[in-house]
């Protein structure tokens, strides 16, 4: 099993989301995880998926997918030449003697405090997946009371490969 990091750029139409879902579910194949947005044209969206499977299991994936009506490109990011990032929020239970501990580790991996109540702290934290593990191992010992991830997204390195959107 190998993962894969698939950016695929689709015209930006009602139920595009759901149409590329579909494809995966029907086939039975593996969405890791999934995040979509907008591009600089809002006439297109980026998908980022990250999926899993054997050498043909993830060739067919790419092959599906490029067959998709309202898909302009697929492109696999390779981790050496591409920046890929994912954000996460994690809502700790921090008494009033906890906070200094929990602020210190998150200083450690650039991480944002974004909301503080009585018991508890929001932190921001993005990078490479392994260091959203690595801080929550950190936070090892306190009470994460709420996680959300939004799932991997990434660009290519360079000018080199960018694919310019024609007339849609």
């Amino acid at each position: 099993m190998r993962k894969q990091v698939l950016s695929i750029l689709v015209e930006n139409t009602p139920a595009l989301l759901s149409h590329v879902a579909g494809l995966f579910s029907r086939r039975g194949y593996n969405i890791d995880s999934i995040s979509a947005g907008v591009t600089a044209d809002p006439r297109v969206t980026r998908i980022t998926i990250v999926t899993s499977g054997d050498e043909m299991i993830l060739e067919q994936i790419e092959k599906q997918v490029e067959k998709l009506e309202d898909v302009l490109h697929v492109q696999i990011l390779d981790p050496d030449q591409s920046v890929q990032r994912e954000l996460m929020l994690v809502k700790i239970r921090a008494r009033t003697e906890d906070r200094q501990n929990v602020l210190s580790i998150s200083d450690i991996f650039h991480g944002k405090v974004v909301d503080v109540t009585h018991d508890s702290m929001v932190i921001e934290v993005t990078g490479h997946e392994d260091k959203l593990s690595s801080f929550l191992d950190m936070l090892d010992g306190y009470e994460i009371l709420e996680l959300a991830r939004t799932g991997i997204t990434g660009l290519t390195r360079g000018a080199d490969d960018v694919y310019f959107v024609k007339d849609i």
